[in-house]
């Protein structure tokens, strides 16, 4: 019993109660925590314990990979200018009026969590642009927040770059096409719902005329078309795939040449996934711009330090993964959880997942310390792989934004307050997203249940 209390104790308790000195709260130290007590208490040698850790991050490789590669290649894209192109093109098509420019803004701040994998860069990244437009249109300042946390939120987990997705599906050892072609629908219906939240701020409300756009939406393709070639490129490959089960890097021998090799080699792999692959292609098609080559050590040093959290928190979530199944502690989880009844631990399950996404600010945190015991035990159950994948992704997603304490809404919060220079309620936004939040609550428990 205690191979299996004393490692989730410390999980838990270091990464919620901050409390304690210099480690509370560090997420990345209870995962260790969890792992190095697991290998202790179950006798793995230490050969054994380090193979546990390659194995675990060979596991999670190819979401690393994709933390690494995306946050590079959007930071190529940030220099490029493709966001400032699909924003201004948006607004042209959508924004000669209040909803048509809402419209446009989320559209954007969607594009943006999708290539960056995370709210909270794609709010930092996406939110300096908008604010002061939306604060134009005479929006509260919590409106605005609300707007931002949503569109940023529910990029992080919209198909086709959709790490949300990727993850659950890593944790649950499945593969994550067949998630992300139903992942496609309830995401969208997510962002179609968060629009129409949102028009209701402007309602009756008239287009400043300072916010008009200028130019068409032909010519600025006309004028900056280029910036858009490589977002084209990794569209193309992902939905060839995707939507026509065409894979370039098993159709084209130079790139089987460079791909195959490299699937033999643990953690390394993480390249080969079509994702992360198609990326990579992106990025290097950036530098054939000059805007993006002088640049080179600033994109490279920029994208990097953006990301080295994340997959900080990445690997140690993979060496914690690795322990438990070397240990045999997921198993025994799996095992004591047989007599309770299934709907007590899909409810007990996703309500740890909104806990500790709604503590840490984090879809992956929550991921990465519920769906590893969870998946089995559900799986135990006969729930069906892909919806266990689909349901934890929506579930995390959700729980990163509830109220009291969502730590995205407080970061949202805080670059809103400094542009505006006024205090805004982190509890106010939270509180106007939370029907939203409950909406991906209830798609996460819905496809658990059937």
């Amino acid at each position: 019993m205690l191979e299996i209390i004393v490692p989730l104790a410390l999980l838990f308790i270091i990464a919620l109660v901050k409390q304690i000195p210099k480690i509370g709260g560090d997420i990345r130290v209870a995962l260790i925590a969890a792992a190095i007590s697991s290998a202790v208490i179950s006798g793995l040698h230490p050969a054994e314990t380090l193979l546990a850790f390659i194995d675990g991050i060979d596991r999670l490789s190819w979401i690393i990979m994709l933390s690494v590669f995306g946050s590079l290649y959007a930071e190529s894209q940030a220099k490029l200018g493709t966001i400032d192109t699909t924003l201004n093109t948006l607004r042209s098509a959508f924004g000669n009026s209040p909803k048509g420019l809402i419209v446009a803004i989320f559209i954007t701040l969607i594009l943006a969590g999708s290539l960056l994998g995370d709210a909270i860069a794609a709010a930092t990244v996406i939110g300096f642009l908008v604010i002061h437009s939306l604060t134009e249109l005479k929006l509260k300042p919590e409106q605005i927040g609300m707007i931002i946390l949503l569109g940023a939120s529910i990029g992080s987990i919209m198909p086709p770059i959709t790490q949300g997705v990727f993850l659950s599906a890593s944790l649950v050892g499945i593969d994550p096409g067949p998630v992300i072609k139903l992942a496609y629908i309830t995401v969208t219906i997510g962002g179609i719902f968060a629009i129409l939240e949102s028009l209701r701020f402007v309602r009756g409300k008239k287009m400043p005329q300072e916010l008009i756009p200028e130019k068409s939406v032909v010519r600025i393709l006309k004028e900056r078309w280029k910036t858009l070639i490589p977002l084209f490129v990794l569209i193309a490959i992902i939905l060839a795939n995707t939507l026509f089960d065409y894979n370039i890097f098993t159709e084209f021998a130079v790139l089987t040449f460079v791909v195959e090799p490299l699937q033999e080699i643990k953690i390394l792999q993480g390249v080969t996934f079509e994702v992360v692959s198609a990326i990579i292609i992106a990025f290097l098609v950036s530098f054939l711009f000059p805007s993006v080559r002088k640049d080179t050590k600033a994109i490279f040093k920029n994208g990097l330090v953006k990301v080295n959290r994340t997959v900080q928190i990445q690997l140690c979530a993979g060496i914690m993964v690795g322990v438990f199944y070397a240990s045999g502690l997921i198993d025994k989880v799996a095992l004591m959880t047989e007599g309770l009844a299934s709907s007590m631990v899909k409810l007990g399950g996703a309500l740890s997942m909104v806990v500790v996404g709604m503590l840490t600010g984090s879809q992956t945190t929550s991921q990465s310390v519920i769906v590893t015991f969870l998946a089995p035990i559900l799986e135990n159950m006969n729930v069906d792989p892909d919806l266990i994948a689909l349901g934890a992704s929506h579930i995390a997603a959700a729980g990163q934004n509830m109220p009291p304490v969502g730590l995205t809404a407080f970061v949202v919060c805080g670059l809103i307050g400094g542009i505006l220079n006024k205090q805004v309620d982190p509890v106010k936004v939270m509180m106007l997203a939370l029907p939203n939040s409950l909406y991906f609550l209830a798609i996460g428990l819905v496809v658990w249940f059937i």
